[in-house]
């Protein structure tokens, strides 16, 4: 049974309830990972983990909070637009290393989706949830567009990039620990591939090069999953 306070909130209180707690919760998890770089504190992790405590504790629903808190998924638009600008910005980049850039792409994009799929064959999941695991490897922006138009489900995909992004970043930098990487943009470029934005984040903590470089591929092979999607879901 819901909470009776959920169920007394005016919809305009209960929306400014559910976005100030989800803003709340992310500025403390960024101040704590800060102060404390431990996985477990990353705003990715930690800022979902809290809302979900709420949630339980109050006996709300994913509909009570999405209902709530739901347009903060739309800045998502604006951030997809957003990433234009470090493709301007590293466009010497890419003329200079366009060759590499485009195998890392590639074999990145095969390499999350394949997994992806022989790890949903493996837990036996199929129909929209194995099309909602397949776009995991990618930042959510992209991720979720990717699995709408594939016919998966886009909050769904949502959970999976988190998850993704999390123990990619951890294991990304145990690998860059154990393996004799030095080039900033082979550096980068494990990190982006293999962990999207919280790859990319904990990218820019190496270097700058690192970050930018993570941060193009990001995009990059953002943009290549959703134009793969696209085709595919326009011939199916």
């Amino acid at each position: 049974m819901p909470h009776p306070m959920l169920s007394t909130l005016d919809p305009w209180l209960a929306t400014a309830f559910w976005s100030a707690l989800t803003i709340a919760f992310y500025l403390l998890a960024k101040r704590l990972y800060r102060r404390w770089p431990h996985w477990l504190l990353m705003p990715l992790a930690l800022t979902p983990a809290l809302l979900i405590v709420v949630v339980l504790l109050m006996h709300a629903s994913y509909g009570d909070y999405m209902h709530g808190a739901g347009w903060l998924l739309t800045l998502l638009g604006p951030a997809t637009v957003a990433f234009a600008v470090p493709i301007y910005e590293q466009r010497a980049l890419i003329r200079r290393e366009w060759p590499v850039l485009a195998f890392g792409m590639v074999a990145g994009s095969l390499t999350a989706i394949g997994t992806s799929w022989l790890l949903a064959t493996l837990l036996g999941l199929n129909g929209a949830l194995r099309l909602s695991l397949l776009p995991r490897s990618i930042s959510t922006p992209f991720a979720m567009q990717v699995s709408q138009d594939i016919g998966g489900v886009p909050n769904l995909t949502a959970v999976f990039v988190v998850l993704t992004g999390v123990f990619g970043a951890v294991l990304g930098d145990m690998m860059l620990t154990w393996l004799p990487i030095r080039s900033s943009l082979a550096r980068g470029a494990v990190l982006a591939i293999g962990a999207h934005g919280a790859g990319t984040a904990r990218a820019n903590q190496l270097g700058v090069e690192e970050g930018s470089i993570a941060g193009l591929l990001m995009v990059l092979v953002g943009l290549l999953n959703v134009l793969v999607a696209t085709l595919l879901a326009a011939l199916a």
